[in-house]
């Protein structure tokens, strides 16, 4: 089951409103969610909108994505197994938009519905997947490590080690070893290593290891980390990686001790 998160992407391309990293204040400090909002409810509810003039890179995006999980679901060894394979019970796109991304790839992997937000989820459920996707820019570092730590609390639990299961019913992947939380978002391509500010829609383009170190603060150790392929080098876009995340098992033990 999918949960669809009204937010807004925030697609890969680069334009001329880019803040580089040696502005000073930080470029997070920056943001405005006002200045979000307007910008969003001013772009078309379209592919074309959400993508920001580059709808070509859809079904290419939405290929790369699955193909992430399914090896993310696979495992180190990489071996087809049925709990990989297994519809997931329950998920969350947090950032859908206009739910391109919930209607061209994840309600194929999840049972899913619309309505809710992530780490805002008081029925006692929990995800087998939570999927953020070019929205978490529009967020500070402080409020994201925030959000991370709050979609731990509302995520599957790894099995219990005692237990004498080795597998999880819920298909998460090999060894059952809980959910996921997936981040796709732009890279930095900023010379001095530092992050960008667009003030088009006052959002935040990290660094690698801007969003490795937040992830570390946030309880998270990342399982799987690749670039997104495909997308025509002419057009001038971002790079876009996809991180495969779970709670350090440490965290996952206090997050869920309750």
């Amino acid at each position: 089951m999918i949960d669809a998160d009204a937010q807004q992407e925030n697609p890969p391309y680069r334009n001329n409103h880019s803040t580089p990293a040696t502005h000073t204040p930080p470029p997070d400090s920056l943001i405005s969610p006002t200045a979000s909002l307007d910008y969003w409810s001013r772009t078309p509810a379209s592919i074309t909108g959400m993508l920001g003039g580059y709808p070509q890179i859809s079904l290419t995006d939405l290929r790369g994505s699955r193909s992430f999980l399914t090896k993310l679901r696979r495992g180190p060894s990489g071996s087809f197994t049925p709990s990989s394979h297994k519809r997931l019970k329950l998920g969350v796109d947090c950032g859908a938009g206009i739910g391109r991304v919930t209607d061209g790839f994840l309600r194929h992997v999840a049972r899913w519905r619309v309505g809710g937000r992530a780490g805002d989820h008081g029925d006692g459920d929990k995800y087998d997947l939570i999927w953020n996707q070019w929205c978490l820019g529009h967020l500070t570092d402080s409020q994201l490590t925030a959000y991370l730590r709050r979609c731990v609390h509302i995520l599957q639990p790894a099995p219990d080690p005692d237990s004498d299961s080795t597998s999880n019913d819920n298909g998460v992947g090999e060894g059952g070893g809980g959910g996921w939380i997936v981040v796709k978002e732009n890279m930095s391509t900023d010379p001095s290593g530092g992050d960008i500010y667009d003030e088009l829609d006052s959002s935040v383009t990290r660094t690698d290891d801007k969003f490795r170190r937040l992830f570390a603060d946030a309880g998270l150790e990342v399982v799987r980390s690749e670039l997104q392929t495909g997308f025509p080098k002419g057009l001038g876009l971002y790079p876009v990686r996809m991180y495969g995340l779970r709670p350090k098992k440490e965290r996952w033990r206090e997050s869920h001790a309750s």
